[in-house]
């Protein structure tokens, strides 16, 4: 079933090239965030929480702007194949990281891309030109560039981490996919939001029993990440996302995620006094000069086509 919105992607301009790095920025300061926050709360408790708060943030967002939420729209069995994939996203991405290191983490995790590209050369009509690839292989180039002193040998159990954590790249393109390729862009961006909310709230209450304790120290600094993770990230800048998602390609918007580590590189070595390696100078040319490969409108370009970017 392919959404009416596949019909009338836009290219990716200025405009919407100026958000994706904003809200990338965000995201890659939502690690700092993160990390702040598991001084003092359970990782997987964190993503319930942070599902839940969020979730009732949007809600009330919905309720004062008149959003109808339970209305009959087809989309429910949908939205709940999004919800498990993305509940599933996090979980894969929560335990793979308790087997490897952050900075493996993060590279496999941010594979997304290169399957949000397969994806949408197979599934929503988004041509894998040479162009494309080329672009995306030097974006990842930079992103190894940012890892390579980091990433070690593997210990014990790390290949499983590896490649839990390769699972929730998977899983985040696959969740994208499956909104392109169903009717749930033709719903509020808010009510898409809560699916996957619901989804990463249920996964986590599955999972919980088998986490450590909720709660390991309660203080104010990480209950104020928590909440910056909940009411900003969560509440705000998905719904920015997946308001982008239903109007631009995939698989162009998905290119950006590259920017994403980096940032919280950026934001690591900025807020947490983290090392900074000039080699994250370089990477940084190499990812903007990938993007612009990638998003780089096609010339000729047929009127009515998805476009080429």
């Amino acid at each position: 079933m392919t959404a009416p919105a596949l019909a009338r992607s836009q290219p990716i301009d200025a405009g919407a090239a100026a958000l994706m790095v904003g809200l990338t920025f965000s995201w890659g300061l939502n690690y700092v965030a993160a990390k702040i926050s598991y001084a003092g709360y359970d990782p997987v408790f964190l993503s319930i929480m942070r599902s839940l708060i969020g979730g009732l943030c949007v809600v009330a967002w919905c309720r004062w702007r008149g959003i109808a939420l339970l209305s009959r729209d087809g989309t429910l069995a949908a939205g709940i194949g999004v919800g498990l994939l993305f509940g599933v996203e996090f979980l894969f991405l929560y335990i793979g990281l308790e087997h490897t290191t952050v900075a493996r983490n993060t590279l496999l995790v941010n594979s997304m891309p290169f399957w949000m590209l397969l994806g949408g050369h197979f599934f929503l009509g988004e041509h894998m030109t040479t162009r494309k690839v080329f672009g995306l292989a030097l974006a990842f180039a930079g992103l190894v560039l940012v890892f390579a002193d980091k990433l070690g040998a593997y210990k014990d159990t790390m290949l499983v981490g590896d490649l839990l954590s390769l699972g929730a790249g998977l899983a985040w393109a696959g969740t994208n996919i499956l909104i392109k390729r169903s009717n749930l862009t033709s719903v509020p961006a808010e009510k898409l939001l809560l699916y996957q909310l619901a989804g990463a709230a249920v996964v986590g209450l599955v999972v919980m029993p088998f986490s450590g304790p909720p709660v390991r120290v309660f203080a104010l600094t990480p209950t104020l990440a928590l909440l910056f993770q909940a009411i900003y990230v969560v509440a705000f800048t998905y719904v920015l996302w997946f308001w982008m998602l239903g109007r631009y390609p995939a698989s162009g918007l998905s290119s950006f995620a590259f920017l994403t580590p980096i940032f919280g590189v950026l934001c690591g070595a900025l807020f947490l006094g983290e090392p900074l390696s000039p080699g994250v100078f370089a990477a940084l040319v190499l990812i903007v000069a990938g993007l612009v490969i990638v998003n780089r409108p096609s010339r000729r370009q047929i009127p009515g086509e998805v476009p080429d970017a």
